[in-house]
C-alpha cells in the first residue's frame, strides 16, 4: 500500500532522480517536474498529497511557484533550499508552504518532514469541542468548515489544525513548543517563526481587525491563547 503520492520539483535531474529512489524506497509514489510551470501543470492531473518544492529555480521560483499553488490547492507544501536564513524561511512561509528544509538534508529527517506535513488531525483533549459558534465566527470541526462573519473562509490544513488546537485549549496560553509539536510533530518546537506566519495568516482570515484580534491573542514570552465566547474582551 503506498504511503503516498509525493511532486518532486527541481530543476537539477540528479536531484530528481536521487529523491525519487530515496521516496519509492520508503513506500511512496513520486512523480516529477523540472519547472514550476510544470508542477502546476501537473497537480490538477496527478493529485500528489505532498509536494517537495525547490526553492531557486530558473524562471517561476519556488515561492512564485508555492503562491500560485496556494491560489487553487491546499495541498501540503514542503521548501527545499540552500539557504538558512530566517527570512528566508519566512518568506516561504507566507508564500504558504506548510515547512521548510535546509539543504543538505538526510533522508530521515525528511521522511520525518513529509510525515509532520502529512498529518491531518492534531493531539487534541479527549471530548474536545465539536464546533465553535460566536455572532461573528463558526467553526465546525467535523468538516473542517469555518465561516467569519457570515462568509467562508479557505483555510490550509496546518491553519485549521493550529486553530483547532488554539480553541480546544481556549482560554489557557498555550507555549509555542506545545503548538509546534502538537501540529507539526515531535521533532519541532524551535521554530518560533512558523507560529508568528501562520497565526498572522489565520488573523487576516478570520479577525474582524488582524491588528487588535479578538480570538488569536499574544502570550508574551509564552505562547498564543484563543479566548472562549466567555471570557471579557
Amino acid at each position: 500500500m503506498s504511503a503516498g503520492k509525493i511532486l518532486v520539483v527541481d530543476d537539477d535531474p540528479q536531484i530528481r532522480r536521487v529523491m525519487k529512489v530515496a521516496l519509492v524506497g520508503h513506500g511512496y509514489e513520486v512523480t516529477d517536474a523540472r519547472t514550476g510551470e510544470e508542477a502546476l501543470e501537473s497537480i490538477p492531473r496527478d493529485m500528489p498529497n505532498l509536494v517537495l518544492l525547490d526553492m531557486n529555480m530558473p524562471g517561476m521560483g519556488g515561492l512564485e511557484t508555492c503562491r500560485a499553488l496556494r491560489s487553487g490547492s491546499d495541498v501540503p507544501v514542503i521548501i527545499l533550499s540552500v539557504r538558512n536564513s530566517e527570512k528566508d524561511k519566512v518568506a516561504a512561509l507566507d508564500a504558504g508552504a506548510d515547512d521548510y528544509v535546509t539543504k543538505p538534508f538526510g533522508i530521515e529527517e525528511l521522511l520525518a518532514r513529509i510525515r509532520a506535513a502529512l498529518r491531518r488531525s492534531p493531539s487534541s483533549p479527549e471530548g474536545g469541542p465539536r464546533a465553535f459558534v460566536s455572532p461573528d465566527l463558526e467553526i465546525d470541526f467535523e468538516s473542517r468548515r469555518v465561516r467569519a462573519r457570515g462568509k467562508d473562509v479557505r483555510l490550509t490544513p496546518k491553519e485549521f489544525d493550529l486553530l483547532r488546537y488554539l480553541v480546544a485549549h481556549a482560554g489557557r496560553p498555550v507555549p509555542h513548543r506545545e503548538l509546534l509539536q502538537a501540529i507539526w510533530g515531535p521533532d519541532y518546537g524551535d521554530e518560533p517563526e512558523y507560529l508568528r506566519v501562520f497565526v498572522n495568516q489565520l488573523r487576516k482570515k478570520i479577525e474582524a481587525n488582524p491588528a487588535k484580534p479578538n480570538y488569536l491573542l499574544t502570550e508574551p514570552w509564552v505562547g498564543y491563547r484563543f479566548r472562549g465566547v466567555d471570557e471579557p474582551a
